[in-house]
């Protein structure tokens, strides 16, 4: 459970920042002041060079090296710091940056806690979203979306909308990076400019403009590195697309659009397959990329139309032939 006011913690949970000991917070400076030793995720961290001196330190370096993946390892951690808990309660554990923001072992020591009955404070921390997004001089939000490259580096096709900036996190290595820039050139050109942030928050920021088909060869990657990327023209993803058909028959929209309905429109999908498979046959993809947009039109519309009669909607249409795929493709 989390703590209650006037409750001594069993277990308090601190951010320490981006990395430069100036960033830790009031509170957090105060308990790390205060205690004797504290228990970190990783000492590979430059806030804990600056760490009062006394203080005894440990880290969980070494169940990296132990166990076969990173979901191991963090349970291992979070059940270590149940059973230090039970034995001696007012344990610190920190993490880099904020304990909730790209940090697995918080949560799992709060499920863990919860059914020990053990209190638990959360101390929230600058994470490294703040000085990356002053590294890149702007606001990103609302549009953004952060991902993770672990789990985009295996993937064939970007989950983001192109046209709306991604931030991608612990880009860790040039190998991770080279799986993300395949992932990316799947959607954005190989000239696409991108940014790299090296070390967000500590005195060794460094803000690396490349286009992506270099992403890879920067000599700057590591454990501390993110990926911007900058989105392309509007209207070049599917939920824009989805917006605009819903904006067309909206009654501030088209007139026409709004008459239309299934039968109406039954002709135009009719039209609209045969010039597809024409200009397939005749091996024009110029032709097919305008067909299958005129396609996907018609798609768009009447996906829209049964959404407003409470029928299905394109989620529905996409989560259909999603599951049809997987049952058919049970290896994937």
């Amino acid at each position: 459970m989390m703590v209650k006011t006037n409750q001594q913690p069993d277990i308090i949970i601190l951010g320490l920042g981006p990395g430069d000991p100036a960033y830790l917070t009031l509170r957090a400076s105060a308990v790390i002041n205060q205690s004797r030793e504290i228990y970190l995720r990783t000492r590979d961290h430059p806030t804990v060079a600056g760490l009062p001196e006394g203080l005894k330190i440990h880290s969980f370096d070494d169940y990296y090296e132990k166990e076969e993946s990173f979901e191991k390892v963090y349970q291992r951690i979070a059940e270590e710091i149940i059973s230090l808990a039970k034995k001696l309660p007012g344990v610190v554990y920190a993490v880099p940056g904020d304990p909730f923001i790209a940090e697995a072992t918080p949560a799992l020591i709060l499920s863990l806690a919860k059914s020990e009955n053990l209190v638990v404070e959360v101390i929230p921390g600058v994470s490294f979203l703040e000085p990356t997004f002053a590294a890149l001089e702007g606001d990103p939000l609302p549009q953004l979306t952060i991902l993770d490259a672990m789990d985009m580096q295996k993937a064939h096709y970007p989950s983001s909308p192109p046209d709306q900036p991604t931030l991608i996190v612990q880009v860790y290595s040039r190998e991770i990076a080279s799986n993300v820039k395949l992932t990316l050139m799947a959607v954005y050109p190989d000239d696409h400019p991108i940014f790299l942030i090296h070390d967000a928050g500590t005195p060794t920021q460094t803000l690396e403009e490349l286009p992506l088909f270099e992403l890879d060869r920067s000599k700057l990657i590591k454990n501390r590195t993110a990926l911007y990327v900058p989105p392309l023209e509007s209207g070049s993803s599917l939920e824009t697309f989805l917006e605009i058909i819903a904006h067309l028959r909206s009654p501030e929209g088209c007139p026409w659009d709004r008459e239309q309905d299934h039968q109406t429109l039954r002709p135009n999908l009719l039209e609209e397959t045969f010039e597809a498979l024409e200009a397939i046959d005749n091996n024009d993809p110029a032709a097919m990329e305008e067909e299958l947009g005129d396609l996907l039109l018609q798609i768009a519309l009447h996906a829209q139309i049964a959404s407003e009669y409470g029928e299905f909607t394109m989620s529905d249409v996409i989560r259909g032939i999603y599951t049809k795929l997987i049952l058919r493709h049970p290896h994937v």
